[in-house]
């Protein structure tokens, strides 16, 4: 149960006063529907009201805040004309404006001859000092309600300034004050506010460098919410390695038959993550381990000998990758290995309907079939194992959390391998795969050429057209790649269905497409078409950008290649570069290209190194960008950015390894006011995972 004193921090928004149903789904949609969103949700700017001139003196283009005398209302013959109010001082005279004004109002608020306080930016029209709708219009005794330094939050369409600043505040007043969770050697270290006065203080900035994530009240926080989340992490590591797991210890005979088959030698990175994923399995306890490796570094052959393992003990094992096309190209790849070791292997799929179907689960079922590579058809509720020793998840960021638990329940000694092309930045990896242990593939399989990367301008599109055009006579295949489907009037980027049309113009039917709104089955038989060379060209947008192996294919052409992120142009050009044939890929893009996108394209063509590109393109972009939270297991951190707070993950990481190792029951002295962290970042699967033990 979340405690007691949490409770007012998680009613809804609309308890707070003056937030009724309509401002509620608007705070809502910005920031979340309960009140502790608002704590999370951070002033961006600051407004300084102390300027406080007399009107000869003022200075127009800045905030000033001023006492006036009202004179004359102004009210327009033609509704389209602002409303003026003029107002003097014993020095000279300001025009306040209006536009779309109600004249009852305004006579109500600035009655003429009265003295009144406004704030606003001045600006200046000849000789004229204007301020054109004030932020503030207050009688001078009110003069306590004009703030010196003023928050200015992000905002969304409907919710004004004002709105959201007093909700903020309310939501302030509600914090409670909670029992220390930070260890308080390390928090006299820092000399960090304790939590209440943090958030008090990050939503009060007096001065521009509050606003920065360097700022002590701000990094309190971010630490706040980097322990919650490496807790969490470390918590469930605790209890997954509690869990009773089965021990798979194979003879090794049909892994050396298939490494003896091979047409190449592992890599010494093979051979280390074969190794570490062996002794893993080998222990009585479920692993949980992700294989990280570069495009074209030779996961699947790794993940393939952990499967083997499993028939050579007498156990199934399966592999689960994000889509169609990708399942059939692992299941194609597979099946040749498992030819050469003696071992049947199955495919299923959404497609699999009717008796096929039937027939292969019944088998499954009985343990005649060992191996199996599907979709997330294969963790469907009809879909039974005999004895599922491994699961292999491929791509782990196109799933949720849920496939996971899905699994989990289908086999609950399961061992369980994660494999990602994505290189992901070692803060990165703190952050999202925590509870999981890490092998890296780190080179490339021998015989590969790096792909010669060279940027264009778009205007030189007809020249890349006719070298396209030539390498098509020449029997090579190409890749071009289009950020939208279709015209967009408001972004005028080449889509891929206007480009298909133009190429196959040029080309003919030697030109396919693909792209991520056409019917699964009609996208699928476009690449297979291209995998099995009836087609020469495929125009696509990023649906190819992940395990579409076409070792064919030697050109990549990448239109308004500004408009990507530096790892998924690394992803999309690594669609290349897959034999030892001579690759190229071309980087069209928009001049001018600004500094980051300069960047983007200098990084690229000076390395194919993934990780040295995953850094850099976190460096540039934050992680939010990198992965895409939504997607990627990546928790959606509202307070902490990995790209400036990496020392203090790092720091958490240590702290949370720390007590799941001396007290995972969180029963010590501090562990109370840790579950009390643990709900109030919404981290309640974790204080679960602690009871249930």
């Amino acid at each position: 149960m979340r405690p007691d004193i949490l409770f007012p921090l998680f009613a809804q928004v609309t308890d707070l006063p003056g937030i009724g149903p309509r401002l509620g789904k608007l705070i809502a949609k910005l920031a979340g529907e309960r009140v502790v969103s608002l704590l999370w949700h951070l002033p961006a700017g600051l407004v300084d009201r102390r300027y406080t001139p007399k009107l000869a003196e003022a200075t127009a283009g800045i905030i000033a805040s001023l006492r006036v005398r009202v004179g004359k209302h102004m009210a327009p013959h033609n509704p389209r004309q602002p409303y003026k109010v003029i107002c003097h001082d014993d020095t000279g005279e300001l025009t306040l404006t209006f536009f779309k004004a109600r004249a009852d109002y305004l006579l109500k608020v600035l009655p003429e001859g009265k003295e009144r306080l406004v704030s606003g930016r001045l600006e200046r029209y000849g000789d004229e000092l204007q301020m054109t709708h004030p932020d503030y219009i207050l009688d001078p005794a009110q003069a306590a309600e004009l703030p010196d330094i003023e928050p200015v939050y992000p905002l969304t369409a409907g919710l004004t300034p004002r709105v959201l600043l007093k909700a903020a505040g309310a939501a302030i007043a509600r914090a409670p004050a909670l029992p220390e969770w930070i260890d308080k050697a390390y928090l006299a270290r820092q000399a960090w506010p304790g939590w209440r006065d943090a958030v008090a203080a990050a939503h009060r900035p007096a001065v521009e460098a509050d606003l920065l994530p360097t700022a002590p009240a701000r990094q309190r926080l971010a630490f706040d919410e980097l322990l919650a989340s490496q807790l969490a992490l470390a918590l469930m590591r605790a209890s997954q390695r509690r869990r009773a797991g089965r021990a798979v210890v194979g003879d090794g005979r049909l892994r050396q038959e298939t490494i003896a088959a091979l047409p190449f030698r592992l890599t010494s990175s093979q051979e280390q993550a074969s190794l570490e994923i062996a002794r893993d399995m080998a222990l009585p306890t479920p692993m949980v381990r992700l294989l990280q490796g570069d495009v074209g570094s030779g996961k699947t052959v790794v993940a393939f000998l952990a499967m083997l393992a499993c028939v050579e003990a007498g156990l199934q094992a399966a592999m689960m990758a994000p889509t169609d096309v990708l399942a059939r190209q692992h299941y194609a790849t597979m099946e040749t290995l498992a030819r050469a070791a003696g071992v049947e292997i199955a495919l299923l799929t959404g497609r699999d309907k009717g008796k096929a179907r039937a027939a292969l689960l019944e088998r499954l079922a009985s343990g005649g079939i060992s191996l199996i590579v599907g979709t997330h058809a294969l963790f469907q509720g009809d879909v039974a194992f005999k004895d599922l020793a491994l699961a292999v998840i491929d791509e782990q960021h196109r799933f949720g959390v849920e496939q996971r638990l899905a699994l989990g329940a289908k086999a609950p000694t399961c061992h369980l391998l994660v494999m990602t092309a994505t290189p992901i930045p070692r803060t990165l990896m703190m952050a999202a795969y925590g509870d999981m242990d890490v092998s890296r593939l780190t080179e490339k399989p021998a015989g590969r050429k790096p792909v010669d990367t060279r940027a264009l301008p778009s205007e030189r599109l007809a020249e890349v057209v006719a070298a396209v055009g030539r390498a098509l006579g020449r029997g090579e295949q190409v890749f071009w790649v289009c950020p939208l489907v279709e015209e967009s009037e408001a972004i005028d980027l080449a889509a891929a269905t206007e480009r298909h049309a133009y190429l196959r113009a040029k080309f003919g039917v030697k030109v396919g497409l693909a792209h991520g709104r056409q019917k699964a089955a009609e996208r699928d038989q476009a690449v297979a078409d291209f995998a099995e060379k009836r087609i020469g060209l495929l125009v696509a947008t990023t649906v190819i950008e992940v395990g579409v192996d076409i070792p064919a294919a030697s050109i990549m052409v990448i239109e308004h290649a500004e408009r990507f992120g530096l790892s998924q142009l690394h992803q999309l050009r690594g669609r290349v570069g897959r034999s030892d044939r001579p690759s190229t890929c071309l980087l069209l893009y928009q001049a001018p290209l600004g500094p980051t996108a300069k960047a983007r394209i200098r990084i690229l063509r000076e390395t194919d190194d993934g990780f040295r590109i995953a850094e850099e393109d976190l460096r540039l972009r934050g992680a939010g960008e990198l992965l895409g939270t939504r997607q990627s297991g990546l928790p959606d951190f509202r307070l902490a950015d990995l790209a400036v707070h990496g020392d203090l993950l790092a720091a958490a990481r240590d702290d949370a390894r720390i007590v799941a190792e001396t007290d995972a029951d969180l029963a010590g002295p501090r562990g109370e006011a840790l579950r009390t962290l643990l709900y109030l970042f919404e981290r309640d699967a974790a204080v679960r995972t602690v009871r249930s033990g």
